[in-house]
């Protein structure tokens, strides 16, 4: 599938052109993390749904229009809502189970959330898929727990400590894609 937009680029190099030379790093990555070769054990599909979840947990504009017009040459609308799902979804777990993680105190860890969840279970795609978009959310929000328990949730649905990983690189270069592109120039 081409990744072209109407004036024949895509989303994606358009971001990575737009990157300032002390991105230099950054835009080899961008370019790189969002192939299979780049990303290894995990389908175009797969990186794409990350890739997407991530952009929109960033709550940058500009990275998330790029990256949801390059996905979706890739993904069809049930997939680009699960990414949505994602994203949203974790914000809230990843904030209140970071919290419970810091706060330390095993009387608050052991009330029930009462937070509706059901995204996690109702999202319209392979649950490993989902599992994967969670996991790179997590890792942007920096929830402790929440990764843990997406490691262990992917890894008893098969992904493999590349998948684990090609997951959490994705990540971290569209964080470091924003990072880039909010310095002033």
């Amino acid at each position: 599938m081409s990744t072209e937009n109407v004036a024949g680029t895509s989303a994606i190099e358009t971001l990575r052109a737009a990157l300032p030379d002390s991105a230099r790093d950054i835009k080899l990555n961008l370019g790189t993390v969002l192939t299979t070769d780049g990303a290894p054990d995990l389908n175009d599909q797969q990186i794409w749904s990350i890739a997407l979840a991530v952009a929109y947990s960033t709550k940058h504009d500009r990275v998330a229009t790029a990256v949801e017009a390059d996905a979706r040459l890739h993904l069809d609308d049930v997939h680009v809502n699960a990414a949505r799902t994602a994203a949203t979804v974790m914000a809230m777990n990843n904030v209140y189970y970071r919290f419970l993680h810091l706060a330390g105190d095993s009387e608050l860890s052991k009330l029930p959330a009462r937070l509706r969840m059901n995204g996690l279970a109702n999202h319209g795609i392979a649950k490993l898929d989902f599992e994967l978009m969670a996991l790179a959310v997590s890792a942007v929000n920096g929830c402790g727990m929440c990764i843990e328990s997406h490691v262990h949730e992917v890894s008893k649905q098969g992904a493999s400590k590349l998948a684990i990983q090609s997951s959490a690189r994705i990540a971290a270069v569209i964080v470091a894609t924003v990072q880039a592109l909010s310095l002033p120039q």
